[in-house]
């Protein structure tokens, strides 16, 4: 049963058009935890002023990206130099976290897959 509400939590995800925010460069911001890449998305403006305030930085500004949970998975984190994995709403009570892994992210980009030299 956990499996199934994984796959749909998933398939939900990979609808949805969530905010990632951006860098100073205009890039991904990405975390770093566990010894992994993670990129922070949240579902709307709210679920992200949650995750500047837990961090102590609600007052600065976060600009950020708008993009489709399948097009992030899909073609973003393949694009990046390392593994990468996605944090869905960090500092909330419904979060969620996607894994660099084989059904997650293309097989080249997961942890998980065949290295394509």
């Amino acid at each position: 049963m956990a499996r199934r509400a994984a796959l749909d939590r998933l398939t939900d995800f990979r609808g949805r058009v969530v905010l990632v925010p951006l860098d100073e460069r205009g890039g991904l911001w990405i975390a770093e935890l566990g010894g992994l890449n993670w990129i922070c998305a949240f579902s709307d403006v709210d679920a992200l002023a949650r995750f500047a305030a837990a961090r102590g930085e609600a007052e600065r500004e976060w600009p950020y990206l708008r993009i489709t949970g399948a097009r992030l998975l899909d073609e973003l984190i393949p694009a990046l130099d390392a593994p990468c994995g996605v944090a869905l709403d960090a500092a909330g009570a419904g979060g969620a976290i996607f894994p660099p892994v084989r059904g997650v992210v293309p097989e080249s980009a997961a942890l998980d897959g065949e290295v394509v030299a």
